[in-house]
């Protein structure tokens, strides 16, 4: 799986640029998990689920365990 390979992908789709997908993609990561209308045990049990280094997973790593999940 190469990540690069997918930003360029939506960013041709949207007609954006890659680093500019990456950006909007960590937004909406930090919204999910900042927004107070996400603060119940229900999403933050699903959140818990994702690996990632910090509290808030990046781009990369919200990816990686998507594709991990594949099939599920």
């Amino acid at each position: 799986m190469n990540i690069g390979k997918i930003y360029q992908e939506l960013a041709k789709m949207y007609g954006i640029g890659a680093e500019q997908v990456r950006q909007e993609i960590q937004k909406m990561i930090t919204d999910a998990y900042t927004n107070p209308k996400n603060d119940n045990e229900a999403t933050k049990a699903c959140q818990r689920r994702i690996p990632c280094e910090g509290e808030i997973p990046t781009p990369e790593e919200l990816i990686r365990y998507l594709v991990s999940r594949k099939g599920e």
